[in-house]
């Protein structure tokens, strides 16, 4: 912006020169307006929606956008697109960071706007992006269409010319200052009054009418559909259960163990013969997967089975203390010798959890080097790693 931001301090005071400002700023928005550049990079599933705008059906080139640069060093413009957590946000500032103003931002989707369905009973999901960066144009939608993105650069191009000049040179917008809890409450009981207030002015006028028109009579008769004439409710069925029902094998499990409720959590002492039980008892011969969940204060481990021969499903968690010391890390014994397929999966738990395995066999990491400092898929791993290599 340089030399532009001089311009009217030296061109205003000269005749006519107001009118050469003017004109440049339009050149210089016209070029900036129809040459926003993207960054390429999507939090979630609206970014399908933002890659599919740059196919040929819908041509995100007919806008000047079609050049997504990998760095943010040669980006203007943050399509936002998915929900934003609490683990992405710092790298997502720190590339907003990078990139050099004038920087524009588009939030795209419910998720992004607002938290969408994720915000209920959910600690990690953030309320909106615009908590985290200066949001520009939002977009709301779940998810948008790539003509609902193309209206946003629209609606982008419009702030740029009524806002932007060299008499008021772009600034960086601000975030929002907290999460200000559920807005679309807010904004409901917002819309009530109104309307409220809105019929009590037509209140007033519709008595006003009818005491200057007394016999008055409106023709107007609303059409009423007949009742025998409304299409029959199809009545809902239940998707049919495969194998075992959910009943016959809560009862059997507890015959076994007592304690065990309808969320299937198993006591730690007792994982080894509860993977005993479902090959037994319920002929869950198939290991489906092994992972696991970091919740705020404790390690859920999820063993996830099937019997192929019945088909009914049964998933079972085991709870596992938050070590006080961070160096230490939660354990639980490996069924690698129930189920032998339990051993690359249990690796990987290990490697991006940090939760060890009693008795496995060759517990080492699987997808990271071996001098590999953290567990990638805990809530509280620094995203170091990604940050140097930006």
């Amino acid at each position: 912006m340089g030399i532009t931001n001089i311009a009217p301090k030296i061109l205003d005071p000269i005749p006519g020169g107001k009118y050469l400002v003017n004109a440049m700023d339009w050149v210089i928005n016209w070029a900036r307006a129809n040459s926003l550049w993207p960054l390429t990079y999507g939090s979630s599933c609206c970014a399908i929606e933002m890659m599919s705008s740059s196919m040929a059906r819908y041509d995100i080139a007919r806008f000047g956008s079609e050049v997504f640069r990998a760095s943010p060093r040669q980006a203007d413009l943050f399509i936002i697109a998915g929900t934003v957590t609490k683990k992405i946000a710092p790298a997502m500032m720190a590339l907003w960071e990078q990139i050099p103003g004038p920087k524009y931002a588009i939030a795209m989707g419910a998720c992004t706007i607002s938290g969408g369905p994720f915000i209920c009973n959910n600690y990690s999901v953030i309320r909106g992006a615009d908590l985290v960066i200066p949001v520009d144009v939002f977009i709301p939608g779940c998810p948008p269409r790539p003509e609902a993105l193309f209206q946003g650069i629209l609606k982008l191009r419009e702030k740029i010319f009524s806002t932007e000049s060299s008499r008021a040179p772009w600034q960086e917008g601000k975030t929002r200052a907290e999460d200000d809890g559920d807005r679309w409450a807010a904004a409901k009981k917002a819309w009530e009054e109104l309307e409220k207030i809105k019929d009590e002015e037509m209140a007033q006028a519709r008595a006003e009418f009818k005491e200057k028109n007394p016999e008055y009579k409106s023709a107007f008769k609303p059409v009423r559909i007949p009742k025998e004439n409304l299409p029959e409710m199809v009545p809902y069925t239940p998707p049919a259960e495969n194998g075992r029902s959910k009943e016959e094998i809560l009862k059997t499990i507890r015959e076994k163990f007592p304690y065990i409720a309808e969320d299937l959590y198993v006591k730690k002492e007792d994982w080894i013969e509860f993977a005993k039980f479902l090959q037994s008892h319920l002929n869950c011969d198939y290991l489906i997967d092994i992972t696991a969940i970091d919740w705020l204060d404790r390690f859920d481990v999820v063993l996830q089975t099937m019997s192929l021969s019945e088909g009914h499903k049964v998933f079972a968690h085991c709870s596992l203390p938050r070590p006080k010391n961070p160096d230490e890390l939660p354990e639980i014994p490996s069924i690698t010798a129930i189920y032998p397929a339990a051993e690359w999966k249990e690796r990987e738990v290990y490697d991006m959890f940090g939760i060890s395995f009693e008795g496995h066999p060759d517990l080492r990491r699987i997808f990271t080097e071996e001098n590999f400092e953290g567990w990638p898929l805990r809530k509280d791993f620094e995203n170091s790693h990604t940050l140097k290599r930006v």
